[in-house]
């Protein structure tokens, strides 16, 4: 019998203390260097992140936001005399490999979760945040509200082509779901495109589907 590595536990410690301190000093480095339109208190962004310098006055970070490994943020730049195109609240978390592009607004209210891989965009996939593709025609897109203490699962996509996208404070989003349309507080999603699988009658105080 093949005894077990004995550096495996101290090789893991030694990384994720890496990772730790590689983080910390990243996110001093964009508190005190980049022009973000608002950096709060506690925010931990990855150094693997990827947030442009010149997009970020476009962008706005409650205190206590998380940002997990590979997170890509984009927003058009040079939106003066207006709100941030990106606002993400206060206690928020990222999931890694997680994108949010806006080329108008995109807000997370307070402690939105984002699982991994999650994709939220207020214009159609395909098109450039610029409209300077060939292939792709130009889209003023929309405009998207994820209401507080929502929880979107692995790999779940919310995009806006036109108008507004509100998802209700305390709603559900399933894995793999993809959000097209708006839905109200209390709401379990899932699905291509995402239904309405369930939402919370408060009167009666229990999950119902929407036939009952």
């Amino acid at each position: 019998m093949n005894p077990e590595p004995q550096n495996g536990p101290v090789a893991d410690d030694f990384f994720a203390s890496f990772s730790r301190i590689g983080s910390k000093l990243n996110s001093l480095w964009m508190r005190h260097t980049y022009p973000f339109a608002g950096f709060g208190r506690g925010v931990s962004v990855h150094y693997t992140c990827d947030i442009r310098r010149s997009k970020s006055p476009e962008i706005r970070l409650g205190d206590h936001v998380y940002l997990a490994p590979d997170v890509w943020i984009d927003a058009a730049a040079d939106w003066p005399d207006r709100q941030p195109r990106i606002v993400i609240g206060s206690g928020c978390a990222i999931g890694r490999r997680s994108t949010i592009s806006a080329r108008n607004q995109v807000i997370l209210e307070e402690d939105v979760l984002l699982a991994p891989s999650v994709s939220i965009a207020d214009h159609k996939h395909g098109s450039s945040i610029l409209g300077q593709q060939n292939d792709a025609p130009f889209e003023t897109g929309g405009r998207v509200v994820i209401g507080r203490n929502c929880w979107l699962g692995i790999g779940a996509v919310v995009e806006c082509a036109s108008g507004e996208l509100n998802l209700g404070r305390n709603s559900v989003v399933g894995a793999n779901a993809v959000v097209t349309k708006s839905f109200p507080p209390f709401s379990v999603i899932a699905g291509n495109p995402a239904k309405l699988i369930k939402t919370y009658d408060r009167l009666a105080a229990k999950w119902v589907k929407p036939n009952e």
